[in-house]
């Protein structure tokens, strides 16, 4: 009897469908590799405010300081105010002992008083008893050289007629003359009594004894300090029973509701600096406040600040509550351009051809298309750009290495 066997396949009949799997896979991966999908991290296209700034450290200044310095050495008296106090201008702040000042003072104007009288007696012909004495001369001088002047009209009529000789004569002449002469004399002192160089010399001797007592003045008013101007008083070193000596600072004060801010720029950014450009102090003694100003002087010259090359940049800062105190460090931002509802990418996804001319890589229908663009205000991180619509996405970069290229396929990763 004839019965059906199953034919068991054999090792030789699996290889063709072994190879033909191989096959497939081949193909697969070869039209794979022709047309991969890279894998790419994208950004939209943003409209805001965009603003370009320079950050950098900076140190606070009063706008007008006034320091006063002890003018000699003394005791400090009376101190009337206190650290961070709001002074009106003229109110006495501090007082130091005043008695040699005082005593100087004096002296200077007893000095004074003598130097005047000495230059009024210069001018006028001495002092009042010696303009006395040279009047009452000069009157007796005058009368007599009438007297001898009505005897030598007699003698001459006499030696007209004989009666009187030429010697009588001559002898009324001398007489008359000297009489004249002595009235000249006197004439002459009470006019100009002293000479050109006696004359100097008191006037020296007065300018010295004003000087003098203006020296003594001031020293008497820097011996009691008054406040130049309303303002805050933000240094005392000093208390009452303090022993200061000559040049030691007193005190500090200033209208700290402006404030100067001197910001250091690095060399590089400089050219982009210009008067007028808005700027923003920060302090970490503060967190959260931003204090608003201007600049008003950019850098005439480079300097080295530690380690860097910097010019000073000068600028004014409203400081109405006064928070921000004198030689502080704080935060400056300099911004240096901003621009309102412009569209920006990311400086990312920013790229040049071999002209420089910018364009970007927008992603449509899982693909990368180029963009022309135009640039405009840019910051560390983003760009104003022109050329593409708001809320486009387009390419940063592959997740994987691999180029950019137009129209290449790609697949979107976070």
């Amino acid at each position: 009897m004839n019965t059906a066997q199953t034919k068991k396949p054999t090792n030789g009949s699996r290889w063709p469908l072994f190879a033909v799997l191989l096959l497939v896979l081949a193909l697969i991966a070869i039209f794979s590799s022709r047309n991969p999908k890279i894998s790419v991290r994208v950004a939209t296209i943003e409209r805001g405010t965009l603003r370009s700034q320079i950050s950098t450290n900076g140190k606070v200044e009063p706008v007008k300081n006034f320091e006063a310095h002890a003018p000699t050495a003394a005791t400090v008296r009376r101190v009337f105010v206190h650290e961070g106090q709001h002074v009106n201008k003229g109110q006495l702040l501090v007082q130091l002992e005043d008695a040699d000042a005082r005593t100087q003072a004096a002296h200077a104007m007893a000095q004074l008083r003598s130097a005047e009288a000495d230059e009024n007696a210069a001018k006028t012909g001495g002092t009042r008893e010696e303009v006395l004495n040279t009047e009452a001369e000069l009157a007796k001088a005058r009368a007599d050289r009438d007297v001898a002047q009505r005897n030598l009209e007699s003698v001459k009529r006499l030696n007209e007629k004989g009666a009187a000789s030429s010697g009588e004569l001559r002898g009324a002449e001398a007489q008359r003359n000297h009489a004249a002469a002595q009235v000249g004399l006197l004439e002459q002192k009470r006019k100009a009594r002293y000479s050109a160089p006696e004359l100097a010399k008191v006037d020296a001797q007065a300018s010295e004894a004003h000087a003098s007592l203006a020296a003594a003045h001031s020293l008497l008013a820097k011996s009691n300090i008054r406040a130049p101007q309303a303002g805050v008083v933000y240094s005392l070193p000093v208390r009452e029973g303090t022993y200061v000596n000559a040049g030691d600072l007193l005190l500090e004060e200033a209208d700290l509701s402006k404030v100067l801010v001197r910001a250091f720029v690095d060399e590089p950014d400089l050219g982009r600096l210009h008067e007028g450009q808005k700027i923003e102090v920060t302090w970490d003694a503060l967190p959260g406040r931003t204090w608003l100003g201007t600049v008003t002087g950019v850098p005439a010259s480079v300097k080295l600040h530690g380690n860097r090359n910097v010019g000073e940049l000068v600028s004014m800062a409203d400081n109405g509550d006064m928070a921000l105190l004198p030689n502080i460090n704080v935060g400056v931002s300099i911004i240096t351009a901003e621009r309102h509802d412009v569209l920006s990418a990311p400086r990312e996804a920013l790229r040049q051809d071999i002209d420089g001319k910018p364009y970007v890589y927008a992603v449509e229908n899982e693909t990368l298309v180029r963009r022309n663009v135009t640039t405009g205000v840019s910051t560390l991180t983003q760009v104003e750009i022109q050329g593409v619509q708001e809320k486009t996405p387009v390419a940063l970069a592959s997740t994987n290495n691999k180029p950019l290229v137009d129209h290449a396929t790609v697949k979107v990763v976070q």
